[in-house]
This record gives C-alpha cells, structure tokens and sequence, in this order.
C-alpha cells in the first residue's frame, strides 16, 4: 500500500497546506488587480472578478475531473489484466531481483525464458493500447481546458493595461499572481481528488483491519513464579480448520510442567505443529480446553500469556539489520547475553569470522558490506533469539533440518545446556532429538497414539516410535 495507499494520503497534508497557503497570498494580491480603474465601464464592471475566478475554478475542476477519470480507467485496466501483473512480477521480480534465484538464472540461462516472456507482454500491451489512451485522453483535454483558462485572464489584464488602468510593469506581477491563483486551486482540486483515489485504494485494507476478533481475549494475570513452577494441560482438545470437516486434532490429552523436555514427532500431517499453535493461542480449540496452572489460557491476558513463550517456527524470519538487532529483536540490547546465546546456538565460530562482530549487517539489502548467511546459520541465529527472550517455554519446530549432522550433534550435546530449567518442547523429524528429551509424544493422524521415553517406545516394537526409528535408523551406522 506504500504507492497509494496510507504513507501517500499522510504526506499529502503538508502539501495541502502549502497550497492553501498559495491561494490566501495570490488572492490578497490580485485584489488590487480588480480595484484599479481604467475608465472604461466594461472594462471596470465588477462581473469580472466572477468571470476570472470562475475560468480559474473550471481550470482546477477539469484537474480533478481528469485524476478521477484516470483512476477509473486504471482499476478497470488492473482488473482486465491480473495475469499480466502476476507474469510480470514472476518473470520480472521473482526470476530478475531475487538474489536466491541468482545463481539457477546464470546456470540455466533462465533469463532468455525470462526476456522472451516478458517480450510477448510488451507486444501484448502494445496491441492494446485502448485503456492506455483513456488514461492519457482525459489529462489533455484538461490541459486544454486550463490553457483556455488562463488565456482568458491574461488577456483580461492585458486590456486593462491597455486601458490604462495600471504601468506596463504591473502585468508581469498580476500574470504571475493569476497563473500562481490558478496553480494553486488546480493544485488543491488535485490533492483533494487525489486523496480520494488513495482513500479508495485503502479502503480493501481498511475493511480487512476492522474484521472482528472473535478469539475470546481474557484478563486475569499470568502468575509470575519464582518455582517456575508452570504446567500445561491439554484437555480433551480438538481442532478443525474453518469451513472444514476434517479435524486436525483428535481428543489429544497431555500434561507437562516448566523443566520437562518434551519431543512431538509424527509423519507429515499428523499435527504437530498445530499442536504448538494451539497451546500459543494463535488459534482457539474447537473442542476441549488447554489449561495453564488448571486456569483456561483462553481467561488470561493474551499479550500477557505470549510472553512467556519463546518460539521458532520453520517459517521464521531473520531481517538485514545487524546481527546483534537479529538476535535481540530490538535496536538496543545486552550485548554480552546475545553473545552468550549465539555461542549456546553453535554460532561462536562465526561470529568470530564477522567484520564488526555483532554489528555486522546479515545481507546486502542495506549494507554493501553484509554478510550473506546459509540456511544452518539462520538457524542458528533463530535459536540465539529464541534464547535471548528468556521466558519460561522455548518452543522449536524442526530447530535442526537445516544443520548439517555434525552442527546438529552439537545442538543435541548442548541440549541441557541450552534448555537449562526451560520446559523444551521439540518438534522434529529427527527421532535423534528425542533421545536427550525427558517423554515424547507420538502423534499420529491427528491424535496423540504412544508417549513415553525413548528406550521404552523404541522396545514396543509394534509402535509407530519403533518404526520410524528404524526408517531412518537403516541409513546410519552406529
């Protein structure tokens, strides 16, 4: 929305005022324009203060007419020609400006893919020029119309100096104060107008912010215990998505407490993740509740009760501001904790390699000096953060697919150390994790089928623990 939407209506303000500030000064000025006589009756009649004000007011009226007309015939263009934007921003910004596909564009010469396509659209574009031309029509008709304008005043001052109502001299001044008369309404009619076509571009965004909440939002105080004494249960729970039939979540029914490292695996689908959003209140269950400390998260302030959650999710985002910033999640922090929780994370060696150490910008976005980073080290940098907010809960999904195995034999050597008295809770598909976690759970289709600890699920040898054990289990040695 940053072309036409919020940012553009807030900086037209100041030039609204600017303009408004115009015309005050140019109509105090041009009153001694229609005061001085020339002796002439005609000349002198006072119905030319209407006629010229009315010229200037058709002038700035065609300027607004011809945004809105504009506008018009572009969000009908925009509508009659989705595919074309959606193939130009692939081929155009996924394919040409982003700096992940670089190296596939140069490999593959997917540019000559990329340059052909983007060829038919020109030509495409080319062959249908009528909603081109509209567009273009409407701010030269009205170009016309204020030139028609602003002759008519010129010549009105120009027969009045004939007249002898004012020097030669004068008609320089009372030209430039008309024409800056006229700029100004013109000016004014067009932001005004102009704020109605953004205002019009923001009203999708603004219908989309006033959707209703309907997550019910609690008050009550999360107990602050220096015990850390927290538990979790999960009653009975349920979840579906909306609109849909099929649930997520079967009468799953768990219990855990603060200092107790619990390990979710299962198969694609079977819903572990959910299982984590849910106890996140990033959704509400269907059926069942989830208890904190036996008091429904659902009475709790919300904010409140997210704060004491640190959580990495697989789709975590890392941003091009120094790593220190990346870590802290703020422009200021402790600069010797996010040290000590990047070497807990397995990122000491390279931080250790970074120009200016924990000012170092990740990526080129901002800084030409930026360092690039690879999917471990991210990673990595997720898990330092995760450490650094220091709650109560670190929640991890998936916290090592993209270490390679000697990195991720760290993080699991490390695993007591990192988690320390936090309530750790894992979700992989790496049945390694579960090894170093106090009960696993086995979830399944949607429901929770085994728990318990790693050397007793892996002897029940009909369980769904055993098999996927020995899935991945083939494939290394001892």
């Amino acid at each position: 929305m940053f072309g036409n939407g919020l940012a553009q209506l807030f900086w037209g303000i100041s030039a609204l005022v600017r303009t408004l500030v115009y015309i005050v000064l140019s109509l105090v000025m041009t009153v001694s324009l229609f005061i001085s006589t020339s002796g002439n009756r005609f000349i002198d009649h006072p119905i030319w203060i209407g006629i010229i004000l009315v010229c200037i007011a058709v002038g700035g009226l065609s300027k607004s007419k011809a945004t809105i007309s504009e506008n018009d015939v572009f969000m009908e263009y925009c509508k009659n020609t989705v595919w074309f934007n959606r193939v130009f921003m692939f081929f155009g910004k996924e394919l040409y400006m982003n700096p992940e596909k670089a190296k596939d564009v140069r490999i593959y010469s997917q540019n000559t893919v990329a340059e052909k396509m983007l060829d038919k659209l020109i030509t495409h574009e080319r062959d249908n020029q009528s909603d081109i031309t509209k567009m273009a029509l409407y701010p030269a008709i009205a170009q016309i119309i204020i030139g028609l304008a602003n002759a008519i005043c010129y010549l009105f001052v120009a027969i009045k100096a004939l007249f002898g109502a004012f020097g030669v001299g004068s008609i320089v001044q009372y030209v430039a104060v008309l024409s800056r008369l006229g700029e100004g309404l013109q000016e004014l009619m067009y932001i005004l107008s102009d704020n109605e076509v953004y205002c019009t571009h923001l009203q999708n965004l603004f219908e989309y912010l006033d959707l209703p909440n309907h997550m019910y939002q609690g008050s009550l105080t999360v107990e602050k215990r220096d015990d850390n004494e927290y538990y979790v249960e999960f009653r009975d729970v349920s979840f579906k998505y909306p609109n849909t039939d099929t649930y997520v979540l079967k009468h799953v029914n768990l219990k855990f407490k603060v200092g107790e490292k619990l390990a979710v695996v299962g198969m694609n689908g079977s819903g572990k993740t959910t299982f984590i959003k849910l106890m996140c209140r990033l959704y509400d269950p269907t059926e069942g509740e989830i208890l904190l400390n036996g008091v429904n998260i659902k009475r709790y302030d919300y904010n409140e009760y997210m704060s004491i959650f640190s959580v990495v999710f697989q789709d975590f985002r890392l941003f091009s501001f120094p790593l220190g910033q990346n870590v802290s999640a703020s422009a200021s922090y402790d600069r010797e904790k996010v040290i000590e929780c990047l070497k807990k994370a397995g990122f000491a060696e390279r931080l250790n390699s970074l120009p200016n150490d924990l000012d170092t910008f990740l990526y080129k976005d901002i800084d030409a000096e930026g360092v690039e980073i690879s999917g471990g080290e991210a990673q990595k940098l997720a898990l330092a953060r995760a450490l650094y907010k220091n709650t109560p809960f670190i929640i991890l999904d998936e916290p090592t697919a993209a270490l390679d195995p000697i990195s991720e034999y760290e993080v699991y050597s490390k695993f007591n150390e990192i988690a320390g008295t936090k309530t750790s809770i894992y979700i992989s598909h790496r049945l390694a994790s579960c090894r170093f976690c106090d009960k696993i759970a086995v979830f399944h289709e949607g429901e929770i089928i085994q728990i318990g600890i790693h050397e007793e699920l892996l002897a029940d040898r009909r369980g769904k623990y055993y098999e996927l054990w020995n899935a991945q289990a083939q494939y290394y040695t001892t």
